[in-house]
């Protein structure tokens, strides 16, 4: 064995023993025997099903849903909750089905009269905005 091999394995035996024969490999080791009290132990559990307690999911943050703006209601379809994930999900529906992204600039997006209706009326808004501009339409739960 060569030194950098050692050193490279940093002395673990295993890997630094020799490989042993095909013959020894051949040879099955015998199993240990199964007792009883294992088929027993098997058998219980296998006759109670575990219940799973599943608890309630909180959702928080982005993901919470909160009172909407009527202009952010409105455009979102009356809905008067909404997350956040799901009102930027639905802007960027818009955006790609009315074709509204700056083609030369991807970062843009043209805003059509249902989009200037969120965005304060603004021709342009950068993608990086539209979270920005958003937070004035959800209203806080006091």
């Amino acid at each position: 064995m060569s030194f950098t091999a050692s050193r490279v394995f940093k002395g673990c035996r295993a890997l630094l023993a020799p490989a042993k024969s095909a013959a020894a490999a051949a040879t099955p080791t015998p199993a240990a025997p199964k007792t009883t009290a294992t088929k027993k132990t098997t058998a219980a559990a296998a006759a109670k099903p575990k219940v799973k307690r599943e608890k309630p999911v909180r959702l928080s943050g982005i993901l919470k849903p909160m009172p909407v703006s009527p202009v952010l209601r409105e455009f979102l379809g009356g809905v008067p909750e909404a997350s956040r994930t799901d009102a930027v999900k639905k802007i960027w529906a818009h955006i790609k089905l009315h074709n509204l992204q700056n083609p030369t600039n991807k970062k843009e997006i043209f805003c059509d009269e249902k989009l200037k209706s969120i965005f304060d009326g603004k021709e342009k808004v950068g993608f990086l905005e539209i979270g920005k501009l958003l937070t004035q339409h959800f209203v806080k739960a006091t």
